[in-house]
């Protein structure tokens, strides 16, 4: 990876408030809007498609555009014996800056609607079903960021990861936080997308096993990375295994 730690970890700061800007914002865009939960839950999880994929388009060259601590954790698992691969200080780097980004993101929604900007959300969510939701949607993402990666189709990440997270508000029970720094922003906002703190760590424990069951999925599945792509953009999650797009 080319740019500075600095740089790396502001991308990845910037990146998961803006993510989760954009899923708290629409989420209170969406209740002000209408009444039908359904058409708010939709409005929410297309706002948030479209988001993540610009996201990870823009970002994706500077920091692999992870905004997500699991898949920081999975890179580098997955790449701690290849000279550049993710290290243990670029995870101590990446890890807080996606947790402070992603408050900052949900206190800056707050503040754009005129809502309190932290008021602890009161919506429960601690229920058995929920998480194994979340086990669900953890793995898939976290099996589809390294497939891509391991059969050389990176170049695909934007589209994709955004195009899952979109179906995965639908057919998982928790609407797929699939994110531990998002799951502590959304705690700071008693909206449409919050979750209350005593719900947290619940979701962060079933996300932290997902992953580890992506992990399995995809060690079990794809036998080896492919080599680099000239031209394609780099990953979420393995950014060190693509090649920097061409000017």
């Amino acid at each position: 990876m080319s740019a500075s730690l600095g740089r790396r970890t502001l991308a990845e700061a910037v990146g998961a408030a803006a993510l989760v800007a954009v899923v708290v914002g629409s989420g209170i865009q969406a209740t002000k809007l209408t009444d039908d939960v359904g058409v708010q839950l939709l409005a929410n999880s297309l706002a948030t498609v479209f988001g993540l994929g610009v996201l990870i388009a823009l970002l994706g060259p500077v920091s692999g555009a992870h905004f997500n601590p699991v898949v920081t954790l999975a890179a580098w698992i997955t790449g701690r014996r290849k000279p550049d691969g993710l290290s243990l200080r670029d995870v101590a780097a990446y890890i807080p800056a996606q947790s402070l980004g992603a408050i900052g993101g949900a206190v800056l929604a707050d503040a754009m609607f005129a809502e309190p900007l932290v008021r602890w959300s009161t919506h429960d969510r601690s229920a058995g079903h929920l998480w194994l939701g979340e086990i669900v949607a953890t793995a898939g993402l976290v099996f589809l960021i390294f497939g891509l990666t391991r059969t050389g189709q990176a170049h695909f990440a934007p589209v994709a990861v955004a195009s899952y997270i979109g179906a995965a508000y639908w057919f998982t029970s928790s609407t797929s936080f699939a994110n531990p720094a998002v799951t502590i922003g959304r705690a700071f906002t008693d909206t449409f997308a919050g979750i209350a703190p005593v719900s947290v760590a619940p979701f962060i424990a079933a996300q932290l096993a997902g992953a580890a069951l992506g992990l399995v999925l995809v060690a079990a599945v794809f036998a080896r990375p492919a080599p680099p792509q000239t031209g394609t953009v780099p990953v979420q999650g393995e950014p060190e295994l693509a090649a920097p797009a061409s000017s």
